[in-house]
């Protein structure tokens, strides 16, 4: 440790650390998606106790909603940690909201459906950022200097006492001609 650290890393590092993190990857699509699988997997299997009355929302798919609710949640966290395929994981959400209507008590009750649609969504959407130019690039301007010879012609003249580098196989060589040989 140098004189100048404080010894512990405070809230703001760790806060500025996922900020960053956060950027670089489809952060909200992974979200919704991960979100959208939760209550297409667990509705099936819940029992809501009401006083005495013990309701139980069982279907004959359940094993089919728990493996699309499992997948959603697992599209959300590849979005997250590998977002090379983040436009695969994004189709793949949506077509598992779209069969989950059926399969899984109308999407986990609408709720995980338009989650994960939303997230599919997003996914397919995002695009990574362009990294910011440094400084010196965001000042630099292309300085034209005034033509001696027409001011609108957008070719560049040699300087002063340069050789306009024109060879025998140029166009300008030969009269307009230019010869193989």
């Amino acid at each position: 440790m140098s004189a100048e650290s404080t010894g512990s890393r405070g809230f703001t590092y760790w806060r500025l650390r996922f900020r960053a993190w956060r950027g670089t990857r489809p952060f909200w699509a992974g979200l919704f998606t991960l979100l959208g699988g939760l209550p297409i997997a667990y509705f099936p299997y819940a029992q809501l106790h009401l006083g005495n009355l013990t309701l139980a929302m069982s279907t004959t798919a359940g094993s089919g909603s728990l493996i699309i609710g499992v997948l959603l949640v697992t599209l959300g966290l590849t979005m997250w940690f590998h977002s090379i395929v983040r436009v695969f994981a994004g189709v793949a959400a949506i077509l598992l909201a779209l069969v989950s209507i059926p399969v899984s008590n109308l999407g986990g009750f609408l709720l995980g459906f338009l989650f994960a649609l939303i997230g599919g969504a997003l996914s397919i959407s995002w695009a990574p950022g362009k990294p910011p130019r440094p400084a010196a690039e965001h000042d630099h301007t292309p300085h034209l200097s005034p033509e001696p010879h027409g001011a609108g012609d957008p070719f560049p003249v040699p300087r002063d006492g340069e050789d306009p580098n024109v060879t025998e196989t140029t166009a300008q060589a030969n009269g307009g001609r230019n010869s193989a040989g």
